[in-house]
């Protein structure tokens, strides 16, 4: 076993589960963090990508002796939640995180209890509610809160509060019974009632409550029509719109189907910026809740045979328009009956019981604030279930005039040529007046003079797992987990993951270039031109040693190194991440093209990470809230 005895003793475990995992970033700073009288332990990590796994169950099962379990599965998958069920076998999670993608996310779109599209972050959020953690950490990019002016945000802020505590439902649908009984027709308490039910209910019963929800529309839409001339109820374009376009509604199975249909074929032609793609999506809009919806509404409103003064007909529109709120849209629909039975305080009571979670507001955490090297910032929602504390802060960890820099960070590797692969350290370059940057500091990242203190390199090298783990083995890197079931690895090396690739005269000279003018401007791209080295590529960064580098990326070229004008290596990323160097990325170093996506070679790793001294800020602030 690992896990030092004299850790654990006195010290009670927190659950977690990481989704969406990638290289481990927010595994590696989790299991960092601790209190004097909490840890976390690590129960299973899932993502869709083989050589995720194989990174992490090299790292946590083989170097860390932990018996952290892996499911390599596709969350939109249908069987990914039975599979994740059974993988627990049980046990309690107290906190989940994960980074799930927004940018599939439609505002338009927004039924979230039958859509089967790729909305990542809701299926996330189903895990939360099938799990019902104490705490949950969903990150993103920070430009995710200015998306469409603020609506993303608040669409994602509303998904959270509309999961809902089951407990007290029932107190919930007596009091909409009888506040609606006096404040709303029968209608109107019927559909309700029922749009609740659809949102609370296991699949097979919202499926039934569907139903239910179309027969009372329909049974209204008769009541209506009943009252205009019958030959027009027969043959009016507008009435047939109305009528046809509930039928579509309550189709949605099968409009999931042709979506998913239309969205494979659209994928396997590769139908994308060409003269097919806008026919392709107009037809994936025209069957969207949301197209069907405004365009029942608009024949509603063009009929001028219906009765403009009517609440019949003002109900039914409104009662079309209720399915395709969330939850959350849903109780603000309701709210306005509850002011009108003079009741809203007792209907806000009965949703504060009822929201499982709260979000004090979104939390924008910037890296180089917890020791990392890298100015790199992500937007946390932490959901916080009610009978926990709010968090509403990651508190800083660095001074803003301490914040490490790349020549801290990097100097140490700085002995590496052009088409090498470093096994062990070596000699470093010394570059003057940057020395003074190298400075002692705590594993979290302040200044000390004490003498547990080390500089961000030796760190690096160190270790930041004493405390807690003496490694079951030493690190090794493998190819695949077919070459690690048979034991086909490589274990020699003290550095891993330290190669640069073999660049030409041409290459070399262009960076060289880059680097002096030290941006890739109007003024460098000339003088490139003018040598015949011009280049494709949008963006080039030379990394400032005395300050931190831009957000790391998955391609290693858009990096040059600061003093050796060469693009970076995996190792020396990883560094700017935070990634101690006994982290082996595993699998292939990097792979060209849409492979990157499918593959996720080291350099994808490492870039899509989370910084895991950030993770372990957030870890450690959550440790100390948790009841």
């Amino acid at each position: 076993m690992a896990e030092k005895k004299e850790f654990l003793k006195g010290r009670k475990p927190v659950t977690f589960l990481d989704l969406f995992a990638g290289a481990g970033g927010i595994s590696e700073g989790f299991l960092q963090a601790y209190t004097k009288n909490k840890y976390f332990k690590f129960v299973l990590a899932s993502d869709i990508n083989e050589n995720c796994e194989l990174t992490h169950v090299v790292r946590y099962n083989h170097q860390f002796g932990l018996d952290t379990k892996f499911l390599t599965e596709d969350i939109m998958s249908p069987t990914f939640i039975p599979h994740l069920l059974e993988e627990l076998g049980g046990v309690d999670i107290d906190v989940v995180t994960g980074g799930p993608s927004c940018q599939s996310f439609s505002l338009s779109g927004r039924r979230k209890r039958f859509d089967k599209r790729d909305n990542l972050f809701l299926h996330y959020l189903n895990i939360i509610r099938i799990l019902r953690p104490k705490y949950f950490v969903m990150e993103n990019v920070k430009g995710l809160l200015t998306k469409d002016k603020g609506k993303f945000k608040d669409a994602i802020m509303r998904e959270i509060r509309s999961i809902i505590d089951d407990r007290h439902v029932p107190s919930f649908v007596s009091y909409l019974n009888v506040m609606l009984g006096h404040a709303a027709s029968p209608f109107v308490c019927t559909c309700v009632l029922t749009k609740i039910k659809i949102e609370i209910s296991d699949d097979e019963m919202a499926v039934n409550e569907r139903d239910n929800y179309f027969a009372a529309l329909e049974a209204q839409f008769k009541s209506i029509t009943r009252k205009i001339d019958y030959r027009l109820s027969k043959s009016d374009t507008h009435i047939a719109t109305i009528r046809h376009g509930l039928n579509l509604l309550r189709r949605t199975d099968e409009r999931n189907a042709i979506s998913a249909a239309i969205i494979n074929e659209k994928t396997h032609a590769d139908i994308d910026n060409d003269d097919f793609v806008e026919g392709f999506n107009n037809f994936l809009s025209l069957i969207d809740d949301t197209t069907i919806i405004n365009t029942v509404l608009s024949a509603i409103d063009s009929f001028e045979e219906f009765d403009r003064k009517s609440d019949d007909v003002a109900e039914f529109r409104d009662m079309i328009k209720l399915y395709a709120c969330t939850l959350d849209e849903t109780f603000e629909e309701i709210r306005r009956y509850a002011v009108s039975d003079e009741s809203e305080g007792e209907f806000d009571g009965h949703l504060e019981s009822i929201r499982l979670y709260r979000v004090a507001k979104p939390i924008v955490a910037h890296s180089a604030d917890y020791g990392v090297p890298q100015n790199r910032e992500r937007v946390l929602f932490i959901g916080c279930r009610k009978d926990q504390s709010l968090i509403d802060d990651i508190p800083a960890t660095v001074a803003q005039g301490e914040k490490v820099t790349v020549y801290e960070a990097l100097h140490d590797l700085d002995f590496i040529g052009n088409g090498s692969m470093e096994t062990n350290y070596g000699d470093r370059r010394i570059i003057e007046d940057c020395e003074p940057l190298i400075r002692k500091r705590e594993v979290e990242g302040p200044l000390s003079d004490s003498e547990e203190a080390h500089t961000f390199a030796e760190w690096s090298k160190a270790g930041r797992f004493g405390h807690r783990f003496a490694f079951s083995c030493e690190p090794f890197y493998v190819r695949s987990l077919e070459d690690l079931s048979g034991n086909l690895f490589f274990n020699d090396p003290e550095l891993y993951n330290h190669q640069t690739s073999s660049q030409n005269e041409s290459v070399k000279q262009r960076l060289e270039i880059i680097a002096k003018h030290g941006v890739y401007d109007a003024k460098c791209k000339e003088e490139l031109s003018r040598m015949g080295l011009e280049s494709n590529k949008r963006n080039y960064t030379v990394l400032n040693p005395k300050g931190q580098s831009p957000t790391v990326v998955t391609m290693p070229d858009d990096f040059i190194h600061y003093a050796a004008h060469r693009a970076m290596t995996v190792r020396e990323m990883a560094r700017l991440q935070s990634f101690d160097d006994s982290f082996v990325f595993q699998g292939k170093r990097q792979t060209g093209g849409n492979k990157r996506k499918s593959e996720i070679p080291q350099y994808t790793l490492v870039g899509n990470a989370v910084p895991p001294l950030m993770a372990r800020a957030i870890a450690n602030t959550i440790l100390k809230h948790i009841k």
